[in-house]
């Protein structure tokens, strides 16, 4: 487990709409531009060996502008194919704020963050004390129905509320702006009463008629 005394100052940015990574948990990545393969080969030469995952801000009316929120991943598994590409396994360390973007010579992006805030995200797995299981689980079976999908449904009974919970808020399929909003729930309740909405939302096909509770 990594300390703040551990996080720099300074992270590399992968800037990825729809890719989201949460503290504890693991995001499997494809690295194959020129751009990132150096990213990845400067990252795995620190200590830290991080990577910021972090979403362009489409509201800002500006392709390379970001979200001021995004979240720092270990690398804790690589492989590389014949043709020199990478598949990479980040595990979530800590979310940050963005304090401003550095010149530099680096192909890829580089900014200026802050750690501070996101204590949590060092700690203990969070626990969800409302967390109604039963009722979640109900729900997101009819919503897997609707969609004509498919999960190993022993497994999401026995993952705890944390895995459970952020494991479904990085695959499911929404949109970059709910991801991030997901990514910025201050606290596992809120993450999990945000998913919530999200399903009933696509559920309603997007409308918007007030939910049952």
């Amino acid at each position: 487990m990594m300390h703040p005394a551990d996080l720099p100052e300074t992270v590399s940015v992968f800037p990825l709409p729809g890719a989201l990574l949460l503290p504890r948990s693991r995001l499997p990545l494809h690295i194959f531009e020129p751009r990132y393969l150096q990213m990845l080969d400067d990252a795995l030469k620190t200590k830290e060996r991080l990577i910021a995952m972090v979403q362009p801000n489409p509201s800002l009316n500006d392709e390379k502008k970001l979200h001021r929120i995004g979240c720092a991943g270990r690398v804790t598994q690589f492989s590389e194919t014949e043709d020199g590409r990478y598949l990479i396994t980040l595990t979530g360390v800590s979310r940050f704020r963005i304090k401003s973007e550095l010149d530099g010579f680096t192909p890829y992006r580089r900014c200026e963050v802050s750690w501070e805030g996101f204590d949590r995200d060092l700690g203990k797995s969070e626990k969800d004390e409302r967390f109604d299981r039963t009722r979640f689980l109900t729900l997101l079976e009819r919503f897997f129905d609707s969609r004509q999908l498919s999960t190993d449904w022993d497994s999401l009974k026995d993952a705890d509320d944390e895995l459970l919970v952020n494991s479904l808020s990085m695959l499911m399929d929404f949109d970059p702006e709910d991801k991030q909003a997901l990514l910025e729930a201050p606290c596992l309740r809120t993450r999990r009463e945000t998913l919530v909405t999200l399903i009933e939302f696509a559920m309603r096909g997007g409308s918007n008629e007030e939910t049952l509770q």
